[in-house]
């Protein structure tokens, strides 16, 4: 819950800066089939903030349980939605209002909201760009699950007590390797970054003894494998270690929707469709720890 909710304030910020509307909010699940409004920007009051929101009830129920984007242009009249949470919409002064489940592996896991103050249907482009984003931010999320569900197994009493000691060590390893290669970016001497970029990829390629033929990988230069571009593979780095598009952007200083393209670049050179078969990716071919 504490790390679906500061992923769900990353991608309300997000929403907020793209598509410029004056309300963006949102929550993750508080429970079964409940979820707590935590998360606001534009509001005037604070009739929503803390709202628990029912499954079924409401705009954002309703979007709970279809598992689908719903919007009306005209809230307090919309025929198509229960009215439990009049109240404080109607404090808030909101009437155009689209609602967008977080879904992960089938499962709701917040919704983000987006509103005008006038009765107007919302533009295509703002339903687009509000659904990209919940999509960025249910990947952010399905990789941090795998990567807790793998900690998980190891550290599993059936498991070996090396095994999630080898776990930690190698999640220390990537976390040095991606602040390697944040450093090399900052440094202005040649002989240095090409020093911190050389100890990266030895990093690398440390878990990595044989090549696809057997060959001992040879820790001094690139691994083989997709072209990525500097930045595209430091982007990559603080994904495996569970940032954000937001957090990445900030360690990086870069903004989110630059890291957002480096993304959705290395994915496409790696033949990825999300976040974490980028990374995965990127492991087997020996880029990242």
């Amino acid at each position: 819950m504490g790390d679906d909710a500061g992923a769900v304030r990353s991608a309300v910020l997000s929403l907020h800066r793209t598509t410029g509307l004056p309300v963006v909010f949102g929550g993750a699940l508080a429970g079964q089939e409940r979820l707590r409004i935590t998360e606001m920007v534009g509001n005037t009051t604070d009739s929503l903030s803390g709202l628990v929101v029912r499954q079924g009830s409401g705009l954002g129920g309703k979007a709970m349980a279809l598992g689908r984007p719903v919007w009306v242009s005209d809230y307090p009249h919309a025929a198509t939605i229960s009215h439990d949470y009049d109240a404080p919409v109607s404090r808030e002064g909101l009437l155009s209002v689209v609602a967008v489940p977080v879904v992960v592996r089938r499962r709701v896991r917040g919704v983000l909201y987006g509103a005008l103050r006038e009765p107007l249907s919302l533009a295509d482009r703002v339903i687009t760009a509000a659904v990209e984003t919940v999509r960025d931010l249910e990947q952010d999320l399905a990789v941090r699950d795998e990567a807790d569900e793998a900690l998980a197994r190891l550290q599993h009493p059936g498991a070996a007590a090396s095994g999630a000691a080898s776990a930690a060590r190698w999640e220390e390893v990537r976390a040095v390797h991606a602040e390697l290669r944040g450093l090399a970016e900052q440094v202005a001497d040649p002989e240095v970054k090409a020093r911190l970029l050389e100890a990266s990829i030895r990093l690398a390629v440390a878990n990595q003894d044989d090549d696809a033929e057997g060959r001992p990988v040879r820790c001094d230069e690139p691994p083989p494998g997709p072209a990525l571009s500097p930045r595209e593979l430091d982007v990559l780095s603080y994904v495996a270690i569970g940032c954000t598009n937001a957090e990445a952007a900030q360690r990086l200083g870069l903004l989110p929707e630059t890291v957002k393209s480096y993304l959705r670049s290395a994915m496409r050179k790696l033949g990825s469709h999300t976040r974490l078969e980028a990374v995965t990716a990127a492991r087997r071919a020996g880029l990242l720890p």
